[in-house]
């Protein structure tokens, strides 16, 4: 019997060390542990892959948080029974002992109960994810109505553009040093001067 961790994050930006610690303090060799930073919307993650293909029948997989896991109700379901019944793996969510630690109660109401206890909270991991999602489309609606731009900021060709495309075209003015004076990439110079030519 082999244990491993999963943990995930969202995003790069945000920090695990809340869930490596909780999987240390619960006896998880780092070297079992994986992490994933990335969606839980489903189960599509290389290091979650990576972790399926090394569990065996009679290992303990040891999850912080349900939605850590994942936030899809259908697909929480559908892993929980892969894991449980088809690779004979249990489970142990470290935030809801005992009702989620498969290890217990293996009898048909500890089985009842844990189903139970996981459809429902994949349920409120699933809402949450649609909420955060209703809230960031309404910030961004809101901040766009404020005028707020988002992407890379617009860098405007300065007022002497003319004179200074002038002096590259017959040559007495380089590149690199026209790019310095108008603190454009070469990509954007191009593209301003595209726009530039359109305009006479």
């Amino acid at each position: 019997m082999n244990i491993y961790g999963y943990v995930r994050c969202s995003t790069t930006e945000q920090n695990e060390r809340r869930q490596l610690d909780a999987m240390a303090t619960a006896g998880v060799p780092r070297t079992h542990i994986y992490v994933d930073k990335q969606s839980g919307k489903d189960f599509n993650r290389p290091a979650y892959r990576l972790l399926l293909d090394k569990l065996r029948p009679g290992d303990v997989l040891y999850l912080a948080s349900l939605d850590r896991w994942g936030r899809s109700h259908a697909e929480n379901q559908e892993q929980w029974r892969l894991l449980t019944k088809e690779k004979c793996v249990d489970i142990v969510v470290l935030d809801m002992l005992p009702l989620l630690d498969t290890r217990q109660h293996k009898d048909l109401m500890g089985t009842f109960i844990s189903d139970l206890v996981l459809s429902i909270l994949s349920f409120v991991c699933e809402s949450e994810l649609e909420h955060i999602r209703k809230r960031q489309a309404e910030g961004i609606a809101a901040a766009k109505a404020r005028g707020m731009r988002f992407g890379t900021p617009v860098i405007p060709p300065p007022a002497d553009f003319a004179a200074l495309v002038a002096q590259w075209e017959c040559g007495t003015l380089p590149l690199p040093e026209l790019l310095d004076i108008t603190s454009l990439k070469e990509r954007t110079f191009y593209r301003r001067l595209q726009e530039f030519r359109a305009e006479k």
